[in-house]
């Protein structure tokens, strides 16, 4: 794709996407980890294509006190996060109101995974490829600490895939995985949503949803059984 072109929607992102993945196709150690709730229908769309399992990987953002959208960091379910120091130095935050913050969206995250998950267990990722997804990179924040857990569970390789990306966030994560795959860098950059014709909110409802319907399908079905 040119970068001034646009990408129609998620779903045209993530069909788009495993086009440029179709070496992952049908391989029993793939597994799709999304980022909700935007990378959900990304992620549906390339493991559907793919036939390989879905999951998420549940982040969210650490918001600057006052400025929630501005983001100083990122944090997983499990309490792996990741702080942004220039950010944290030049708001003058506190290793207090971090903690609260940090504290706060762990509650969060704990409501959206029962939600989300509805009593399925987290798909096994100790050696296996995990193909990271989400509708678009800014600052790479909610990435690197979905990254850094995704490590930790004992994946053996790791690729990020996402339609578009900022230049400079694809360069912080390039270092910290095996492979990066995109459609769309462009520069100036402004923000995801610019280079969607449709960027439409996905709801929680959209994701359970699909979630289940993965959750349903022949690979991921057999894949739950050998791992509970």
């Amino acid at each position: 794709m040119h970068e001034t072109e646009r990408i129609k929607n998620r779903w045209e992102g993530g069909e788009k996407l495993a086009e440029r993945l179709s070496a992952y196709a049908r391989r029993p150690e793939v597994v799709v980890l999304a980022l909700p709730r935007g990378g959900v229908p990304v992620g549906f769309s390339i493991a559907q294509a793919l036939e390989v399992p879905l999951d998420v990987i549940l982040v969210r953002k650490l918001g600057v006190p006052g400025n929630e959208e501005f983001a100083m960091g990122a944090i997983t379910s499990d309490g792996v996060y990741v702080l942004q120091s220039d950010v944290v130095r030049n708001f003058d935050i506190s290793a207090k109101i971090v903690e609260a913050t940090v504290h706060r969206k762990l509650l969060e995250l704990a409501q959206r995974e029962k939600l989300y998950r509805a009593g399925r267990p987290a798909l096994e990722l100790d050696g296996r490829t995990a193909i990271v997804v989400d509708d678009g990179l800014a600052t790479g924040s909610t990435m690197l600490a979905a990254i850094r857990a995704i490590r930790k569970a004992g994946a053996a390789r790791l690729v990020v895939a996402v339609p578009v990306v900022a230049p400079d966030a694809m360069r912080r994560i390039q270092s910290q995985v095996d492979e990066v795959i995109f459609l769309i860098a462009p520069e100036p950059f402004y923000a995801v949503g610019r280079w969607y014709e449709d960027f439409g909110q996905t709801s929680d409802d959209e994701v359970v949803e699909l979630l289940d319907r993965a959750a349903k399908l022949p690979t991921q079905k057999e894949l739950r059984k050998n791992t509970v």
